[in-house]
Order: C-alpha cells, then sequence, then structure tokens
C-alpha cells in the first residue's frame, strides 16, 4: 500500500470528522483556559512553566517559544515514533500558544487587573480554569489524533528505554526534570505546578476514561 493511499484511508476513515472536531475543541479550550491560569499566578502545567520562563527570558511570545521547542522535539518523534504524529501534534504544536497569548491580550483590555491579582477572584478564577484545562486536555488526547512532541517524548522513553518502569512514573520524573529546568532559569515554582507534576497526568487520564466511555465511545 502506498504512502498517498494510506493517507487517504486515514483521513477518510471512520469516525475521523468527529474525532477531528473533538481534538481542535480541545486545543482551542485548553488554550483559552491556560491563558486564564497565566494571568492569576497560581501555577501551571510543567511544560507551560518552563515555556513561560524562556520565552520571558528570550523576549519573545509564549506561543512563538512553544512553536521552536515542539519543532526541535517534532524532529525527535520523527526520528524514534513517528506513529505518535497526527493532526493534534501541528494543532497542539501551533495553536495553543498563540490561542493563550492572543486571549491574554483580550483580558487585558476588557478584565480589570484586580480580577487575576485580588482574592477570592482569583482563587475561583484558578479553580474553573484547571479544571476546564483538565477536560480540554481529556478531548484533545482522546480524539487519538496524535499527541504533542512534549507528551511524546515519555512515551518514547517508556517504549524504547525504560521498558520495566510503569508509564506514570517516567511521566513524573519526565515533568519534574521540565520544572527543574523551568526554576534553574529563573522560574518562580508555584505550589500548584509542584501538584500538577504528580496530580495533572492522572487527573487527564481518569477524566479521559470516562469521557471516552461515556461520551465519544471510541474504539
Amino acid at each position: 500500500m502506498d504512502l498517498k493511499k494510506k493517507i487517504s484511508e486515514y483521513f477518510h476513515g471512520e469516525g475521523f470528522k468527529k474525532k477531528f472536531i473533538v481534538m481542535l475543541l480541545g486545543v482551542v479550550l485548553m488554550g483559552i483556559f491556560l491563558s486564564f491560569l497565566i494571568n492569576v499566578s497560581l501555577g501551571t502545567d510543567p511544560c507551560t512553566f518552563m515555556n513561560l520562563t524562556i520565552s520571558r527570558r528570550l523576549g519573545i511570545l509564549f506561543g512563538t517559544w512553544q512553536v521552536i521547542l515542539n519543532s526541535i522535539l517534532f524532529i525527535f518523534v520523527i526520528l524514534f515514533d513517528r506513529h505518535q504524529i497526527g493532526p493534534g501534534t501541528v494543532a497542539n504544536m501551533v495553536l495553543i500558544g498563540y490561542i493563550s497569548d492572543f486571549c491574554r491580550w483580550i483580558w487585558a483590555k476588557i478584565i480589570p487587573d484586580f480580577v487575576f491579582e485580588n482574592w477570592p477572584y482569583r482563587g475561583v478564577i484558578f479553580i474553573i480554569a484547571l479544571l476546564g484545562f483538565v477536560v480540554a486536555a481529556s478531548l484533545y488526547m482522546n480524539a487519538d489524533m496524535g499527541v504533542a512532541p512534549y507528551d511524546a517524548v515519555p512515551i518514547i522513553l517508556s517504549n524504547r528505554v525504560l521498558k520495566k518502569v510503569p508509564f506514570k512514573y517516567i511521566r513524573i520524573c519526565f515533568d519534574g526534570t521540565i520544572v527543574l529546568i523551568g526554576f534553574l532559569l529563573g522560574g518562580r515554582v508555584e505550589i500548584c505546578t509542584i501538584l500538577m507534576v504528580f496530580l495533572l497526568g492522572p487527573t487527564i487520564t481518569a477524566v479521559g476514561n470516562y469521557l471516552n466511555k461515556t461520551v465519544f465511545k471510541f474504539s
């Protein structure tokens, strides 16, 4: 079977349109909720924490650095496990960071600063944004349209290098290393970032399993 035929079958396969819509919805919502998490400054996921720190040091947009880093990791994924690549990979690489940047620009114009800085507003926004981010990530991941290069790296390590180590421990160590890099580069580690190292992955998996069984019913 030639490559052209494989690509055609993939894009015309059963449930492709539904999965694509679910994936795109998840990516857009992740960008929106991430913008709120960044603004309240109570912690984000490890990848965002490191990327925010680096983008600020370089003086470039968060979305631009996301694309640069993911492009580098994308090469690694192509070399070692291209099966992790799909439309969702590109959407995650390009859209989430820029959507977050755009939303933060909008919020700066229409939402007063005290909403993100003062309690209890700050706490309420954080809880809603965190829950929304987790659900959005579950939509994206369970659409099975490929994963972000960042997420593919620990999968590759698990499948090729650390085969006897449970994946959840590999992911925790990977996220922990990313947080350490962000900290060494001058980032301020909030308690919620530490919690996400241990809780975000399992939570996304649990929510995703529920959605997959009760809502999407993907095979």
